[in-house]
Order: C-alpha cells, then structure tokens, then sequence
C-alpha cells in the first residue's frame, strides 16, 4: 500500500476495453488506483517490477507469455506478491495450475463489480478470495496422480487431432509406445475414447488450444 494508504493495483489483460473498464471502476475507488496496465505476461512481469503494486489482477491466457508463467515469475522475484486471476476460464485445473503458482484469488469475468473490489481488498489484507462457483469447480476436481509430461504432451497432440502413429513419428517414439500412453491417459482422466480425453482436456484447462 502507498504512503497515502491507497492499494496499488496492476492490470494485465490483452484486451484494451477490458483494462478500460477495470481502470474506470478502480480508479473511482478512493482507497485504489490504477498503477499501470500490460498487454501480455512480459509486460506484466516488467511493470510489476517497476510499479511494484500492491495487488495484480492478472488474465490466465495473453500472448507472449501466459498470466501463468508470470505470477510463477515474479514470484520468484517478489514471494510475497499478490494476485487476482481475472478470467473466462472456469476448469478445476486452470483453477489449480493458477493457485499453485501462488495466486490468492480467483475471479470470473462478468462478476458484479462489487465482488472484485471486494475481492482486491481482501486479497491485499491477506485474505484468499474464491467466489462458490470456483470453489465447487476445484472441489470437482478428480482425484488421483497427474500426468506425467509425456503424457501431457500426447494429451495435446490427442486435441490436436492426430493419430497413434502422426504422434509417434512427431515424437519419435513407437506407435506401440504412444498406445500405451494413450492408455494411461484414458485411465487417468476417467473416460473411456480420445474424443472424451480430448473434451476433458479442454473443459477442465489441461490442455488449451
């Protein structure tokens, strides 16, 4: 928080209106401002370091580099930093990946305006902030290890579109050996064809096109 006891808000989002908008309602806050905006994760990363804010309202999915690998950035810089994810990404693994990585909120684009001043306030006080539909998502997430990297990678070439042998000759490994993989994917998600795996990939933000 600034000398002035006002909370310090960085936004990071590819799309100008919706900066636009978030800027216009904080701004308008008397205990917030508006420090500085980034259009990709690089910025966002460069600007925390110089603006160093109080709290950051960060999209999941930018270009350049995701909100993702910049909340895991600068907290390798900054351990202490907080941030809000401020997506249209509702997946249990999205959700997640995005706690994991040292986020303390987690917010649905199109949420009435008071939840996320609401939200910045106790995000910044040191409070976690999850609306219930975030929550009910996470709780329904499948129990049970992860995948394995190999197994990531052959879950995105399954959305993809590709077959057994397109994926082994791509990762210059055996059809045999890709099946096998398959197999194990299938398990681990619960489903029982690669068009469920490929649709519970996306639904739940494993895999993202």
């Amino acid at each position: 928080m600034s000398a002035t006891g006002t909370i310090k808000v960085l936004l990071a989002d590819d799309h100008p209106i919706v900066c636009l908008g978030l800027a216009t309602m904080i701004d308008s806050q008397p205990d917030m401002t508006v420090v500085a905006q980034a259009a990709n994760g690089r910025e966002a990363v460069k600007l925390y370091i110089q603006h160093q804010p109080d709290v950051t309202l960060i999209d999941l999915r930018m270009p350049e580099q995701s909100g993702l690998d910049a909340i895991r950035d600068i907290r390798e810089i900054h351990p202490a930093a907080c941030f809000i994810v401020l997506t249209t990404y509702q997946g249990d693994e999205d959700i997640h990946r995005a706690l994991a990585a040292g986020a303390q909120g987690y917010l649905l684009k199109g949420m009435p305006h008071g939840e996320l001043l609401d939200a910045i306030r106790r995000v910044h006080s040191g409070s976690r902030y999850l609306p219930g539909a975030v929550r009910e998502s996470l709780a329904n997430r499948p129990p049970g290890p992860d995948l394995s990297p190999r197994e990531l990678q052959i879950l995105e070439l399954i959305v993809k579109g590709m077959s057994n042998k397109q994926i082994g000759d791509r990762l210059g490994i055996t059809e045999g050996t890709v099946k096998w993989h398959v197999n194990s994917i299938l398990g681990r998600l619960n489903v029982s064809d690669r068009t469920q795996a490929a649709v519970a990939a996306l639904n739940r933000g494993i895999v993202q096109l």
